[in-house]
């Protein structure tokens, strides 16, 4: 009689926890919610910090090295900046150049940062991409601080549990899930960006309420005229509104590490990811995905998934923030002389594993997902948006 191996199976459960604060000035000395966040698990110790810093926002922001370095004087019996802040490339170049991410693991390496510093990140959601990806790899994890400046990192990718860079032509191919240990949403940041990516980064704001709160993509659509001129106020609401539901995902969703197949808040992001790839990152993130929006919910349409006029509206409502929904690269062909953008789908469903999942459109506020979108379907769709544009 054969006999059997032992076998064990071992489960660990593993708690999470990370606060999100949002405020104005937090570097203003006599505001405590930076340090207080930085040293709530052990108060009674002083903290060593090396912060990274995003060259666009320093440009953006004088005096912003300088008043980092006086907040942290300001909290010295708690923090310690251990060097002057490391100041890099921002946007998709941070994420593009490996020797970028090993100058950034081998300054920890040189500053001596262990397991319970803190790297302070200060900037757009590239930045905090490739940074914290260089933090999770330090040490198995260094924790880090994120101090998101856009409107797009403050909203979706900056209180989220990913980081990561580009490789091998491909969107965020390497990276890591952990959680940060704190974020930061300063929102004097926003008053500092320019009107192109302040309305860029309302993107990925339109797609969390399309596929999880009809009335706030009601209150989106009421809002144009104000939020296409990027006001601070309905902005604000906007951010916080936007941040609050991608939180409310990644705690109540069930899958927050992306074990399975489906990625719901990825709407419109097959296209998005591969159209940056095609433009070499001229058009932005959120600039693309309003193009995958566009696509997806026309789709959603032209399949009977949704109503024709929820797809009006959502066109409506991206334009009216001031969106364009076509652009050439959509042309661009594949050494194949298939049309280049169609080959997202494959990269979309390889970045997850298992079978191709798209979340599209059954109404406004609820998403439905599909496992397959047949390329001359989507390709009806792209010639319809460019027939629009080209009126």
């Amino acid at each position: 009689m054969a006999s059997s191996s032992p076998s064990a199976v071992q489960r660990i459960s593993v708690h999470f926890e990370y606060p999100v604060h949002f405020t104005r000035d937090c570097l203003d000395t006599a505001n405590d919610l930076l340090a207080g966040a930085i040293v709530r698990r052990e108060p009674s110790r002083r903290h060593r910090l090396a912060v990274i810093l995003d060259r666009g926002v320093a440009d953006a922001t004088p005096g912003l090295v300088a008043r980092l370095e006086k907040y942290v004087a300001a909290h010295a019996g708690s923090l310690e900046l251990v060097a002057p802040p490391m100041v890099i490339v921002g946007g998709e170049a941070s994420k593009n150049d490996p020797a970028l991410l090993l100058r950034v693991q081998s300054w920890l390496n040189d500053l001596g940062i262990d397991r319970q510093s803190a790297m302070v990140i200060v900037g757009g959601g590239a930045v905090l991409d490739m940074a914290g990806y260089a933090a999770a790899t330090t040490h198995r994890g260094v924790r880090v601080v994120r101090l998101p400046t856009t409107v797009l990192s403050q909203g979706d990718s900056g209180v989220g549990v990913k980081n990561g860079v580009n490789a091998f032509g491909k969107k965020n191919f390497l990276g890591t899930f952990c959680p940060p240990f704190a974020v930061i949403n300063d929102l004097a940041f926003l008053d500092t960006l320019p009107l192109r990516d302040q309305i860029a980064g309302m993107a990925e704001a339109v797609k969390v309420a399309l596929v999880r709160d009809a009335p706030f993509f009601h209150w989106i659509a009421a809002h144009l005229h104000a939020l296409s001129k990027a006001d601070p106020e309905p902005l604000g609401q906007l951010v916080t509104r936007s941040a609050a539901l991608h939180l409310e995902h990644i705690r109540s969703a069930g899958d927050p590490f992306e074990l399975g197949s489906s990625r719901p808040l990825d709407f419109g992001h097959w296209a998005a990811h591969k159209l940056e790839t095609l433009t070499e990152h001229r058009l932005r993130h959120g600039e693309c995905v309003g193009i995958g929006m566009a696509i997806d919910s026309l789709y959603s349409a032209n399949e009977g998934i949704c109503s024709s006029a929820v797809a009006e509206s959502v066109l409506r409502t991206l334009q009216g923030l001031g969106f364009r929904l076509w652009d050439d690269a959509l042309d661009m062909l594949a050494p194949s002389g298939k049309i280049a953008v169609l080959s997202g789908l494959g990269e979309f469903r390889e970045h997850l594993g298992g079978e191709l999942t798209i979340t599209l459109l059954s109404d406004v506020g609820k998403g439905v997902e599909v496992h397959e979108m047949p390329e001359d379907k989507v390709l009806l769709v792209m010639a319809e948006l460019k027939r629009r544009a080209k009126r």
